[in-house]
């Protein structure tokens, strides 16, 4: 018996397979290289991912990009191309590879200013659930005095906005899910610029499932701060945290609670599990 168990301690452990990440990124109205520097400091400090970045070209030369979802267990959208209108779209043969990649069990991240792209993209906006987007675009969603969300009809409420930095707390709605589960029930959040008024389609206001929120001074309700859903076999997670202007320092990637969730909803989206710590 002895001679068994000292084999087996002096058999090596065998490694997790890493989790293959690809961070997207290349037109933002925020300061995207700062994110994807965090992004890749946060998860390579795990050793649980291996990341690649894909950065867009501009819109003139973006017809030979191939990012290749396909290779990956997760896509982290940091590229937004501007909220309006005339926003810039991915050519219609990566935006059919994402969707396909989405749709057979790929995982998304959607980071932060993410939630404003492709305001014209309709899969886009079903996946994500709830956007940076006019009231008139669909209903809203707070969480109401009893700690429920409350969907807010069309039109009505607020329209999307923020104002300037500030710290905050944000707490957890949902203490059962594995991206949650075992974390600190609230902690307090710096120098964040605290969203309200998302919108989105109405088709999928009953497939999220809202992880945290913080009480907005401006909108005066507790908005959403971060969400799943799951879009055909895929798992999809949305942080409005992780604000970044250029040239403004970025205490909020600081915050070890927003450092330790962001790790663990990569994981629990590019596997359907979490086994990094959550303190």
């Amino acid at each position: 018996m002895r001679l068994l168990i000292a084999l087996l301690l002096s058999i090596p452990a065998v490694a997790a397979t890493p989790v293959r990440v690809l961070i997207v990124d290349g037109i933002n109205n925020h300061d995207w290289q700062a994110a994807t520097a965090f992004l890749k400091s946060v998860l390579g400090s795990t050793g649980r991912f291996q990341v690649d970045v894909s950065t867009c070209p501009p819109k003139e030369s973006m017809a030979d990009w191939r990012p290749g979802f396909k290779n990956y267990d997760v896509v982290i959208q940091n590229f937004n191309g501007g909220h309006r209108e005339d926003g810039v779209r991915w050519p219609e043969s990566v935006e059919r590879e994402f969707l396909d990649f989405v749709r057979k069990g790929g995982g998304v991240v959607i980071f932060h200013a993410a939630n404003n792209a492709f305001l014209k993209w309709p899969e886009y906006n079903e996946l994500v659930g709830l956007l940076w987007r006019d009231k008139s675009f669909g209903p809203g969603l707070v969480i109401d005095i009893a700690k429920k969300p409350m969907m807010i009809p069309a039109g009505e409420g607020l329209n999307p906005g923020h104002g300037p930095r500030h710290d905050c707390r944000i707490d957890v709605l949902d203490v059962e899910h594995p991206v949650t589960r075992g974390m600190p029930r609230s902690w307090q959040h710096r120098a964040e610029q605290l969203t309200h008024g998302q919108h989105g389609p109405a088709s999928a206001m009953k497939h999220l499932r809202i992880l945290t929120y913080a009480y907005s001074k401006d909108s005066k309700r507790n908005e959403p701060m971060d969400w799943v859903r799951r879009y055909g076999k895929g798992r999809v997670y949305t942080t409005m945290l992780g604000h970044t202007w250029r040239n403004e320092v970025n205490p909020n990637l600081d915050v070890p609670e927003f450092r330790r969730m962001l790790a663990r909803a990569v994981e629990w989206a590019g596997t359907g599990k979490v086994t990094l710590p959550a303190n």
